[in-house]
């Protein structure tokens, strides 16, 4: 939503400034120039990019216009962890099976949707658990493990963003080879009437102005948006990653989620009395 009202307001500052200056938004209406860049980009785009990374965009941007992670969602995290914590402790690895090896039907997964929609969340919690059943991997080692897997997925979602990036960054460049073919247009109409020189003059303009307005007011800050959202991401990823090294080191279940909790950003870290009273109820449920 905020990505459209930025947007928005990009899109409303330049044009009531320029009308205000006394232009014609007409005038700006010059859809050949904005084919030349946007082709480009495009093509420029499949060239220097594998397939995957193609798709990693498009899937982030999905990701991003959906918004991030609230504080419920962590509540909800941290709770989810407190379950599985209790029956492991409880039941053992005969009571843990079906939900490690079967996420999607296990019925304490099934209660947080936030959680069971991110399959790398999934992955990585229901992977670490298995190491940690196990028992043949010591602390230190286990977080070794754990920030292995992290780094892995990070460097992969950051691939996307880094290509947008790049992408934005040569816009620029390409609204001025727009600019030039326009000028090359124009000096082939040179003994035209002046009016005509001049609207061929000013649709290669517009193409230097598209290409520095895509990159700096759209495509630049949507790369730093999935940025963001990577950031978000990691974060829910470490925030388990110390719930479960806490938990492998025998700290109690409630306990393990308390480290989880304290490791969150303010605006989506629940208190600890709101912390205290999800996995009470969590407990009644059982």
């Amino acid at each position: 939503m905020f990505i459209f009202v930025g947007a928005a307001i990009v899109l409303g500052g330049v044009l009531v400034g320029f009308v205000l200056e006394g232009g014609q938004v007409m005038a700006l209406n010059q859809p050949m120039e904005l084919l030349i860049i946007g082709g480009a980009a495009l093509g420029a785009l499949i060239i220097a990019t594998p397939l995957p990374v193609i798709k990693g965009i498009f899937s982030q941007i999905r990701g991003v216009l959906g918004g991030g992670y609230a504080k419920k969602d962590y509540l909800d995290l941290l709770v989810m962890m407190f379950e599985i914590f209790n029956v492991a402790r409880r039941d053992g690895l005969v009571g843990l099976e079906n939900h490690i090896e079967h996420p999607e039907d296990s019925e304490i997964f099934q209660r947080y949707p936030t959680f069971l929609k991110n399959r790398m969340a999934v992955a990585f919690f229901a992977d670490t658990m298995r190491v940690i059943i196990s028992g043949a991997v010591q602390p230190h080692d286990l977080e070794d493990l754990m920030d292995s897997d992290i780094e892995a997925m990070h460097e992969e979602e950051a691939r996307p963003s880094g290509t947008l990036s790049a992408t934005a960054d040569s816009l620029p460049g390409l609204g001025i080879v727009a600019a030039v073919l326009g000028v090359v247009i124009t000096m082939a109409s040179i003994d035209g009437p002046p009016e005509e020189i001049g609207h061929k003059i000013a649709a290669a303009l517009v193409g230097t102005f598209l290409g520095i307005l895509g990159c700096y007011g759209f495509v630049g800050p949507l790369a730093a948006s999935l940025k963001h959202r990577i950031s978000e991401n990691r974060q829910y990823i470490v925030c388990m990653k110390h719930a479960l090294l806490s938990f492998n080191k025998g700290v109690a279940g409630v306990i393990a989620v308390e480290f989880a909790r304290r490791t969150l950003y303010a605006e989506v870290r629940p208190d600890f009395l709101e912390l205290e009273a999800a996995c009470n109820e969590a407990k009644r449920r059982r």
